[in-house]
């Protein structure tokens, strides 16, 4: 399979939690993120930074839907289907008549090159390290706990 080497759980909570702050927040997907193995971030731009209370909610949300097992799936879809339906503005120019769109059930569904789990039940335990505000830009970081995955 081409497309990024991230880390399929991290990569895969990072949709999740992109919709969770679209959803609450109308922000949008991020901009910019940065997944890695052990830590991870991504950032938004919106109109002012978030309490403490809503990162424990924004943390709350993204945990109950992985809690959910929702099953993780691909579609391919027309260039001009995925225009209308999706944000595409991240596509590269080349990206070609056939989009792949990532699903996490009826929850989420965004353009995608990157690898992702079959299930939300294999990425484990979301937590936010810390979020700050800057600039018109909330930067979230986060890393996952997945010891409970193994037991």
């Amino acid at each position: 399979m081409s497309g990024k080497e991230y880390n399929r759980a991290m990569h895969t909570a990072e949709h999740i939690l992109n919709s969770v702050m679209d959803k609450m927040y109308h922000c949008g997907r991020s901009f910019n993120s940065h997944i890695e193995e052990r830590k991870s971030k991504c950032d938004y731009r919106i109109k002012k930074g978030l309490t403490d209370r809503e990162i424990s909610a924004v943390e709350r949300t993204v945990n109950e839907i992985i809690k959910l097992n929702i099953p993780v799936g691909e579609e391919m879809v027309g260039r001009r289907e995925a225009d209308e339906r999706y944000f595409t503005g991240k596509l590269p120019d080349d990206a070609g008549e056939r989009v792949r769109i990532i699903t996490i059930g009826q929850f989420d569904a965004c353009p995608c090159i990157g690898q992702h789990v079959s299930n939300t039940s294999e990425i484990g335990t979301f937590s936010i390290t810390s979020a700050d505000f800057n600039a018109g830009v909330l930067r979230i970081r986060f890393r996952l706990n997945q010891s409970a995955l193994c037991a």
